[in-house]
């Protein structure tokens, strides 16, 4: 053996036994980081192995190996779907309208939670606002049913009261996001503020006695002080959010919809759901998911490039 490679030889062993101390030395906190890499072993990523059944013709009783590899057919055949544009419109367009209302709501609520100098009352208020995360999806849509009944609702017996007529806000498809949208709000802004909050927390606050004694008002200290110094924070936060922009969930959806609704409430989600649930096209619906999350992947490192590029912050 030659002594160049003796040396690399002897290099990758010193390399190898530092590395092994360092493990060693460490090793209860890769303890406690092992039920989390468990997790996404078992549950994220050997799941993937399945995702081959969208180029097979998938049949339970041959399995993954056994069945007939058909190439991009089923992907194909969503494209050529009749349904593949009013799919991808309405999965954009929630998302979008979701992302215009929904993801400022948790920004400006924590201002204004942080702009309270009673303590009292600004953990009374984090209480309240809090509170609708914790209610299930279920009981959120039974009270959506309830408050927007055409008879019975609270909402259309003042619309009545006020010389108006009264809406099937569930059968008109017009209605659809906007409910969809702002219930999501109601029930997510406070839980979405405590980032926001955390963030805040982290200013320095001799930038806001040096304002002060400089004369800047509460306004001007709002936006030269507190909205900068979380920018990175809502960076980091908007490029997640676009990154699941093809992700509407499904279990609200499904709970609202019904046909006459289709044309506005119908997405990519639910479309997978029946027809791989209930439909049995196993292979269908996987082309259908995995051009889902392949979108999504590519929407989060185009978006993750850009703000990149336009504010030095990105997710890598």
């Amino acid at each position: 053996m030659s002594a160049h490679a003796a040396n690399r030889t002897a290099g990758k062993a010193s390399r190898f036994r530092s590395a092994a101390k360092k493990i060693v030395r460490s090793k209860y906190l890769y303890l406690m980081l092992l039920p989390a890499l468990l997790y996404y072993l078992i549950f994220c990523y050997y799941p993937m192995y399945g995702a081959q059944i969208a180029f097979r013709d998938f049949n339970p009783i041959q399995g993954y190996l056994g069945s007939e590899w058909v190439g991009f057919k089923y992907f194909l055949q969503f494209f050529r779907s009749e349904y593949f544009f009013r799919l991808i419109r309405n999965t954009i367009g929630i998302s979008l309208y979701d992302i215009l209302v929904g993801f400022p709501a948790p920004i400006l609520l924590a201002l204004m939670i942080n702009e309270m100098k009673s303590k009292a009352f600004k953990k009374s208020v984090q209480t309240i606002v809090y509170l609708p995360h914790f209610i299930s999806t279920v009981v959120v849509v039974g009270m959506m049913m309830s408050f927007l009944s055409p008879g019975t609702g609270i909402i259309n017996q003042l619309l009545v009261a006020c010389g108006g007529e009264s809406i099937h806000f569930f059968a008109q498809p017009q209605w659809f996001k906007t409910i969809y949208v702002f219930s999501g709000v109601w029930q997510g802004a406070g839980w979405g503020s405590i980032v926001y909050l955390a963030a805040l927390t982290g200013i320095d606050p001799t930038l806001y006695e040096a304002a002060i004694v400089d004369g800047a008002s509460r306004w001007k200290r709002l936006l030269h002080i507190t909205l900068p110094s979380i920018i990175p924070t809502i960076m980091i936060m908007l490029i997640l959010r676009m990154g699941s922009i093809f992700n509407v969930g499904y279990e609200k959806i499904m709970l609202m919809y019904n046909p006459a609704i289709y044309e506005t409430s119908d997405v990519i989600s639910t479309y997978v759901y029946r027809r791989g649930l209930q439909g049995g096209e196993f292979s269908f619906s996987t082309a259908v998911g995995l051009f889902n999350s392949v979108i999504n992947f590519i929407v989060i490192i185009t978006f993750n490039k850009i703000s990149r590029k336009v504010s030095d912050v990105a997710l890598w």
